[in-house]
């Protein structure tokens, strides 16, 4: 993420023992406030000697390239998985006698709770079988209870805290609709677990977010609260005359757009494309940098210059003959193979 000190102190780091890294990105940010101005000089400076980035979603790769003016040949498009053996639909589980909506979130302002705010009693007053379970924390929560207490909707909206990632699975099957209102979102993996689960999903169109469902398992909104709302409309009607996938079919659907292996394979050409790249000098390093701007380039320069200097430094005081190092895995297969050929 672009917004982890770890993350880009680990590239940086990682480059100078010689080891080639591969970034993964999987937020958005604009270009115009202090805070992005800051971020992405940082992220460019960082991204100069990665070897490759992975995006989530190619609206992320775009945004990827012009924050950090990284070169499009570099970044891949590699969207999230999800263990379609854990999120299942069970319809047994639902109210027959409600339409329950449901919404798990960070309940931050990025994640669209205001709007979430206003469509809650405009749709409790015209739906009287609509019902919300809220799953979530976060500093917006309190927005949602005085929404909650100011038009008396105790019984009809439920807020069920934080929620252990081992048990959204089982929130998810108590709902018909899931609701996603974010501002942004680079990929949003929480509509692809609810579509596993066989609900209908209800998302902003935001960032990725078009990117991650066939049109036939959402139903996507402008973001606001009009356009939510006139989403959840048309949803609901939707619903009510049968025009809707089966839960197992979209289930399935999911199954084969999202599979770890198909994943995992993917990722696993981008590591070892890069096995191939050249170790560049420290020559080579600091001229990147003198191209990329005066101040900032300069300073990354001389960052990089104390780097290698405290490296071999440390290199002199713990030798690296001294270190146990991992086992290559590939040739340690190799040898049983040839091993067991032999026997």
């Amino acid at each position: 993420m672009a917004f982890s000190a770890l993350a880009l102190e680990s590239v940086f780091h990682a480059n100078t023992m010689g080891i080639k890294t591969v970034f993964t990105d999987h937020s958005l940010f604009g270009f115009a406030d202090a805070s992005a101005i800051i971020t992405n000089k940082l992220l460019q400076m960082a991204l100069i000697l990665c070897n490759h980035v992975i995006c989530v979603s190619h609206v992320g790769k775009e945004n990827t390239v012009l924050r950090a003016k990284v070169r499009p040949s570099l970044v891949s498009v590699i969207p999230n998985a999800v263990d379609t053996t854990i999120f299942t639909p069970d319809p047994s589980k639902r109210n027959p006698d409600n339409v329950t909506i449901v919404v798990i979130s960070r309940l931050v302002y990025r994640k669209g709770v205001d709007l979430l705010a206003g469509v809650i009693p405009i749709l409790c007053k015209d739906y009287p079988q609509v019902h919300f379970l809220i799953g979530g924390e976060g500093p917006k929560r309190i927005d949602l209870e005085e929404v909650r207490e100011r038009h008396q909707l105790q019984d009809r909206v439920t807020m069920l805290g934080a929620v252990d990632h081992n048990k959204v699975r089982d929130v998810l099957v108590c709902g018909d609709i899931f609701l996603n209102a974010s501002l942004t979102e680079a990929f949003c993996m929480s509509i692809v677990e609810a579509a596993a689960c066989g609900l209908q999903v209800v998302s902003t169109k935001v960032g990725g977010v078009p990117e991650v469902l066939p049109p036939d398992l959402v139903w996507l909104t402008e973001p606001s609260i009009a356009g939510l709302v006139a989403g959840l409309n048309q949803a609901l009607d939707d619903r009510e005359a049968g025009k809707i996938v089966p839960p197992w079919v979209a289930h399935q659907q999911i199954k084969e757009a999202y599979q770890w292996k198909d994943i995992a394979s993917r990722t696993e050409v981008v590591y070892n494309r890069i096995v191939q790249d050249p170790v560049h000098s420290l020559g080579t390093k600091l001229s990147w940098y003198r191209q990329i701007g005066t101040v900032g380039g300069l300073f990354f320069a001389l960052l990089l210059v104390v780097e290698h200097l405290l490296f071999l430094l440390s290199q002199w005081f713990k030798p690296e003959e001294d270190i146990d190092k991992a086992v290559d895995a590939r040739k340690k297969l190799q040898f049983h193979r040839s091993a067991h050929f032999k026997r």
